[in-house]
């Protein structure tokens, strides 16, 4: 609910900011602009309910902001998570002025020039330090809530498709405010550059008496004070918390490869791994949505409470057995031993793997491994720079290939990738992504062999193996170097001088009619059956998913007599 109410609160707020920020760009236009379209941003947020919900939010989530650094044991954060923290609590401070000249004094009451008008001329004429405040305010308040929201979303699924889209919208908000209220500021400069229009634009207005003005700086030191003051205190409130609770012991946190920490009674193993400096997962920033920050956990019964419903739900979803927790929603209360289930670089797509996944299981899934033909003579006489560069091109051409048809990159050797398909599906469905991988492999080696022209001798070829069978998935490998990986029981040697050599069991369960080809029965090592195999001089010659959907309709016509 805590968790809740502070995004809820949160999003309110933006929603402010952001109509603020677009009236202002509004100003590009001219000031009248400003004016018109201030009317009715004026009369969504003037009525009491909405007034209501806007200083409702502000002070729920301040109040949750100040309660999360209270609930933090640690302050060893990421570059991004220390800026949120700075920023937000900054906010307040930095708006003090602003709200106080806005909200409580109401003197200055202008009907003819309007409300924008008179803001600007005290911002650009009068006292322009205070326009250079406000123009800060504005980009801190933004930052503040990109960064807040790029948490938020960040493990969802479709996020990572529309994060270059929403990159531009986040840079291109405040700088189009900016050039608004420079713009509209201009043409205030200009206007107050005729001392009648000055004299007749505040006319009416009730500028505050010497001592009105005395009054609403000491409620600005006031408010800066109180704001600065209760970040202070919480954070002394810290220190002292911490002093008291190591004298009263510590709790022993073990890691796989020896290492220790000890750390006071509420410390999160997250933040003991952070305090450590031993490298953990965490893309949520440790908000327990994410469960890239899972841990397996060796302890005695009294040594952990039970997760909480928050963090339940999350345990739930990726399939975790009662000895996996979630490190950042973890505090231990007695020593325990955790082992990190996925490593400190993992992405938001490895928090949605299941943990059943994770810790094996035997199943049919298709295998691709490729690699680039006669690499060691391309690489001869080339300095070490050069080939790391066409490499991390080759490598980052084929690894989103294979991403793009649904396909997980397992790992890369030398000039090879191995790919795993069907992890989280079936066999029938791995065995199509494999293969619509291949075609894409295949059409982006030429993208890139065209654009390496200059720095290549001949274009790169690359020869790849898809096979489909019984193999055992999980996680192996010790302390930080655990990863997922699968043990090919199968495999498929690459004899032929062509792109691409596939199965039939592997075409079969694609659905794909392939007779057209080569086929060549081989030997595999430790088998005594010959596997049969379909040979394709270049991948790209495979069919598309349209034409794989096809040729299955037609087959399932046939079938049906129909």
């Amino acid at each position: 609910m805590i968790r809740r109410l502070r995004l809820f609160s949160g999003l309110v707020m933006l929603v402010y900011v952001t109509m603020h920020l677009l009236n202002h760009a509004v100003g590009l236009v001219s000031l009248k602009a400003m004016e018109d379209v201030l009317w009715y941003v004026f009369r969504i947020w003037s009525n009491r309910p909405a007034q209501a919900l806007l200083y409702g939010s502000f002070l729920a989530h301040y109040t949750l902001a100040l309660w999360a650094l209270w609930q933090r044991r640690s302050l060893r954060l990421s570059v991004s998570e220390v800026s949120q923290i700075i920023l937000g609590f900054a906010i307040p401070i930095l708006l003090a002025r602003h709200v106080v000249g806005t909200r409580i004094a109401d003197n200055f009451f202008h009907t003819d020039t309007g409300y924008y008008a008179y803001l600007l001329w005290l911002y650009f004429v009068r006292v322009p330090g205070y326009g250079y405040l406000q123009m800060v305010v504005l980009v801190v308040a933004w930052v503040h809530a990109m960064i807040g929201l790029h948490f938020w979303l960040r493990v969802r699924p479709w996020y990572a498709r529309l994060q270059p889209a929403a990159l531009v919208i986040a840079v291109l908000v405040p700088v189009l405010s900016l050039l608004g209220m420079i713009e509209a500021g201009r043409q205030v400069i200009a206007l107050a550059a005729d001392p009648n229009w000055t004299r007749e634009a505040f006319a009416r207005m009730t500028l505050p008496s010497p001592e009105t003005r005395d009054a609403l700086e000491a409620i600005i030191d006031g408010l800066s004070r109180f704001f600065g003051g209760v970040v202070a205190a919480v954070l002394l409130a810290r220190f002292v918390r911490y002093a008291w609770r190591r004298r009263h012991g510590l709790v022993h946190i073990g890691y796989p490869d020896g290492r220790f920490v000890e750390v006071t009674p509420g410390t999160s193993v997250l933040e003991a791994s952070r305090i450590a400096g031993i490298p953990h997962a965490s893309v949520c920033g440790g908000r327990g949505r994410c469960s890239t920050c899972r841990v397996r956990v060796r302890a005695e019964i009294h040594s952990i409470y039970p997760p909480a419903p928050e963090e339940l739900r999350v345990l739930r979803r990726i399939g975790a057995r009662p000895n996996i927790r979630l490190a950042c929603q973890l505090r231990p209360r007695g020593a325990v031993e955790v082992t990190p289930l996925l490593p400190p670089f993992a992405a938001a797509a490895d928090g949605r793997q299941r943990v059943d996944v994770a810790q094996g299981s035997e199943r049919e899934i298709a295998i691709m491994f490729a690699d680039i033909r006669g690499f060691t003579a391309l690489s001869e006489g080339r300095l070490p720079y050069d080939v790391v560069f066409v490499l991390n091109r080759y490598f980052a051409a084929m690894g989103r290939a294979v991403e793009a048809a649904g396909g997980r990159v397992d790992k890369f050797i030398g000039d090879g990738v191995m790919a795993l398909f069907g992890i989280e599906t079936d066999a029938q469905s791995g065995c199509r992504d494999a293969l619509a991988a291949a075609r894409l492999m295949s059409e982006r080696l030429a993208d890139l062999n065209l654009s390496l022209q200059a720095e290549l001798d001949r274009p790169l070829r690359i020869g790849i193996g898809i096979h489909c069978g019984p193999v055992i998935v999980g996680e192996m490998g010790y302390g930080s170097a655990a990863a997922i990986t699968a043990i090919r029981l199968e495999g498929l040697t690459k004899s032929y001088d062509c792109e691409l050599v596939v199965s039939d069991e592997t075409v079969v369960r694609a659905g794909l009619d392939l007779s057209g080809f080569p086929r060549y029965e081989i030997e595999i090592r430790g088998k005594r059956e010959l596997l049969a195999v379909r040979t394709l001089e270049h991948a790209a010659a495979l069919p598309s998913q349209g034409a794989v959907s096809a040729q299955q309709g037609e087959l399932a016509a046939v079938l049906t007599g129909r």
